[in-house]
């Protein structure tokens, strides 16, 4: 429990400091199974920036350990954290964004297993969070989703598929994702 209070407080901490993230649905979170994994230089760069870019995660090097795939976050420290959602469902997201940087963002659904799209991206932004804009659109930090309609028998099983907020800063050449677990209902 007090590892769990320690991860939870630090995170959220290292949020107000951070360049952008997802806040709701819940993302996954660092935790002991990710430092097992990972090393706990990965689980400290995150908890120091929750949401920095990728580029910023110093994994251990294990085979096992993809920085790539939920920024190391394992599905073991989040199981609490799975959605249900039904073919159709409208999902709602928020984002912060405290530090833009512009380029493309998608939310997509992800096989954990290949680390591999499936389907066609849920929402795409060709520009997304452009640091030059005075005020960022309200759809870089509040939007929709639409689940789909046919999975072909994917994602009914918690930790087999996340849906993944994905953004390249371009200029920055920084990238940034989140991931929410989830099961088709």
């Amino acid at each position: 429990m007090r590892t769990s209070t320690f991860f939870s407080s630090a995170l959220f901490a290292a949020t107000a400091l951070a360049h952008g993230n997802i806040t709701s649905p819940p993302a996954r979170q660092p935790g002991a199974a990710m430092a097992q994994i990972c090393g706990n230089a990965a689980v400290s760069a995150i908890l120091a920036d929750g949401t920095g870019p990728l580029e910023n995660i110093q994994s251990n090097g294990a085979v096992d350990c993809n920085i790539f795939l939920c920024k190391g976050a394992q599905f073991a420290d989040n199981q609490n954290l799975v959605q249900q959602f039904q073919a159709g469902e409208v999902v709602d997201f928020a984002a912060q964004l405290p530090i833009p940087h512009e380029g493309p963002a998608n939310v997509s659904i992800i096989d954990t297993a290949s680390n591999t799209v499936i389907g066609n991206p849920l929402i795409e932004f060709d520009s997304y969070a452009d640091e030059n804009l005075a005020v960022l659109p309200p759809n870089n930090t509040a939007f929709s989703v639409q689940m789909p309609a046919d999975l072909g028998g994917a994602c009914e099983v918690a930790g087999e598929c996340v849906m993944q907020w994905f953004w390249f800063g371009t200029a920055a050449l920084q990238t940034y994702e989140n991931c929410v677990d989830f099961v088709m209902v």
